[in-house]
């Protein structure tokens, strides 16, 4: 009742003309206002009642939802990831502008509340505790890595909050950690049966090297356990099975890993760690005159690794990019990249990327539980609100996201569209679409 005026109808206000007078008293329950008004006419009865009937049902309607709601969002502002982060903040703070300008949700304004897990797992479990049992937000987007998420989803279980992460990618990451543990990604597995193939035949690949982040989940598990696998599958040897190669996040220098590789004269190069730390082993292999054709994972999709070295190769999956056509990713990047550009901390050429599309749809999807679910945002409704957006998504066939459908499968993993790109001379193409699930289903 916040904000509204309940009436009180007070007779023997006096006479006026011969007519009945009526005063109204109306109660301010935002400002602690009482008010008096007193009102003449030959039924200012029956109006001041019909007045009173209205106020009390707007009032009661008034009360049944919270004048702000808050959502959660854990991102890495600092640390080696800070430019997604960063980017991801950016992102988060157009989205919530978007709502509260479109009459935000139920009538009530959203509020994101973004906290800095600096690249560290410990800080992200941190970060999740106090966003949902100090800031009492509805949900969580991210933790962003999968490093994070994996000690950060158990929290999300015993708290009883949805935490839905932007980039994790490590296979089962999400499904060890059901029914509250959700990411709008796909299982690199998944991707890797599409992405492999399409390198091979592309290329006329016939043997790999392969390079990864020891120190990154994701890539360590890429690198170390999927693209191996999926090597053998398709018949490409792998020249350093029995010696793998590697390096750690931060590491300025792999010119020794490069030439153990280049003495290796495979046909192309498996490279499977972040973008901004793969950059530093493909401008190697340019410094070396070793130009073979690059293969990874989401991790790798960037504008930035094409500029590293415009005549090497590299294919990887995605499943939104920067050049991506169609109305709502256009009309995203028209009015996020802008934004991107101005933000400090951030290269003065960057474009939106695939995690800032994921934690656009999360938040976005959260929204629209809110709106289709019945929560208030109410703190006495609090555990019922979070159980509703879980069995929002965890029910979710076709959200309209920004490449496409979006829906969940039982691992919590996102059912969606995603592209082989190659990327040269400066630009992705995408040369084969996919989905990760099977035909027909809404998300495809």
């Amino acid at each position: 009742m916040i904000g509204m005026r309940d009436a009180l109808v007070e007779p023997g206000c006096g006479k006026s003309s011969g007519r009945d007078a009526v005063a109204v008293m109306t109660l301010d329950f935002a400002g602690g206002n009482l008010g008096r008004t007193c009102v003449t006419s030959n039924s200012s009865k029956a109006f001041c009642l019909a007045g009173l009937g209205l106020a009390l049902m707007l009032g009661t309607t008034s009360a049944s939802f919270a004048q702000e709601i808050v959502l959660g969002a854990v991102v890495p502002s600092s640390g080696p990831f800070a430019e997604w982060g960063r980017a991801n903040t950016t992102t988060l703070q157009m989205l919530e502008k978007q709502v509260n300008s479109g009459g935000g949700i139920n009538g009530a304004k959203l509020r994101i509340a973004i906290l800095d897990d600096a690249t560290k797992p410990a800080q992200a479990t941190n970060d999740l505790r106090k966003l949902a049992g100090d800031d009492k937000v509805l949900a969580v987007a991210g933790p962003l890595t999968s490093s994070a998420a994996e000690v950060t989803f158990p929290v999300a279980n015993e708290m009883k909050i949805v935490s839905t992460s932007q980039a994790s990618s490590k296979p089962g990451v999400a499904k060890l950690n059901r029914p509250w543990a959700f990411r709008n990604t796909i299982d690199e597995g998944v991707l890797g049966r599409t992405t492999v193939p399409y390198y091979k035949k592309a290329f006329n690949i016939k043997s790999v090297a392969i390079i990864f982040d020891s120190k990154d989940a994701t890539a360590a598990t890429v690198g170390g356990k999927i693209m191996p696998g999926l090597m053998k599958e398709n018949d490409i040897e792998v020249l350093n099975a029995s010696d793998p190669l590697s390096f750690n996040t931060g590491d300025l220098d792999v010119s020794a890993q490069v030439t153990k590789m280049k003495a290796l004269n495979p046909d192309g190069v498996v490279v499977s760690a972040d973008y901004s730390q793969a950059v530093t082993v493909i401008r190697e292999m340019k410094r070396q005159g070793m130009i073979k054709p690059v293969v990874g994972s989401t991790q790798l999709i960037s504008s930035a690794i094409l500029k590293a070295a415009p005549e090497i190769p590299i294919v990887a999956p995605a499943t939104f990019y920067a050049t991506m056509k169609g109305e709502k990713p256009e009309a995203f990047v028209n009015e996020l990249q802008p934004l991107l550009r101005k933000t400090s901390g951030l290269p003065p050429e960057i474009e939106p990327s695939m995690y800032d599309a994921n934690i656009y749809e999360i938040v976005s999807i959260y929204v629209d539980a809110i709106k289709a679910s019945g929560v208030t945002g109410k703190p006495e409704d609090l555990e019922a609100d979070r159980t509703k957006i879980r069995d929002y998504m965890a029910k979710l066939t076709s959200f309209p996201g920004l490449g496409g459908p979006i829906g969940f499968n039982e691992d919590g993993d996102a059912v969606k569209a995603f592209y082989i790109l190659q990327g040269e001379n400066g630009a992705w193409q995408s040369k084969v679409r996919g989905c990760s699930a099977a035909l027909g289903h809404p998300g495809c």
